[in-house]
């Protein structure tokens, strides 16, 4: 295991309770996601993290998958969590099937990339993730222009989800892992 520099340093052995998620992650990704080492400290609070993020990326989910990873994407950048950028980067940029997008997400507001469902979203996304949120009527009329209030809810515990991941893994400095970097060399459709 490389050793890393943040203050609080990742488990050297997983418990066996998240050995098979770190199975999954070396057979998808090569290597055992940087968070899961961290998180390895409370299996039971990994879980419970874990049954949230899979109800919110479930099949049925209300929010289209690009659009989940498009959120996740622009929090993760406004809490500047180093490897919730690069593993959502790479999410959106699977899910679009090209980097454009992913590289247009800070500037979403000036970019000509996003659809207005998207924007709307995106408003609302980074409204809530200001403290204190500051969702205001115009951008909460906005959204209503999109989506129905089952579907802002989602959005809403979608968003929240990306809070606590991303603050988690910035407060803790848990490094990226060059994921997206990976995306950049594949053939696209």
């Amino acid at each position: 295991m490389k050793e890393t520099s943040a203050w609080v340093q990742p488990v050297e052995s997983l418990p066996a309770s998240l050995k098979p998620i770190a199975a999954m992650q070396k057979k998808h990704f090569g290597v055992v996601l940087n968070p899961t080492r961290w998180w390895g400290r409370m299996p039971r609070l990994f879980w419970l993290v874990a049954l949230f993020v899979g109800f919110l990326e479930r099949k049925k989910a209300r929010l289209n998958p690009a659009l989940r990873a498009l959120l996740m994407t622009r929090i993760s950048q406004l809490c500047h969590c180093a490897f919730c950028i690069d593993a959502n980067s790479l999410r959106l940029a699977e899910r679009c099937g090209a980097l454009d997008k992913v590289q247009a997400v800070s500037e979403w507001r000036t970019s000509t990339l996003f659809t207005a469902e998207e924007r709307a979203a995106l408003d609302y996304a980074e409204a809530t993730t200001a403290t204190p949120p500051q969702v205001t009527e115009a951008i909460k009329s906005e959204l209503k222009r999109f989506y129905n209030d089952e579907t802002i809810t989602e959005m809403t515990a979608l968003i929240a989800f990306q809070n606590l991941s991303a603050r988690f893994n910035a407060a803790l400095e848990i490094p990226s892992q060059g994921l997206c970097d990976a995306f950049k060399g594949q053939p696209h459709a």
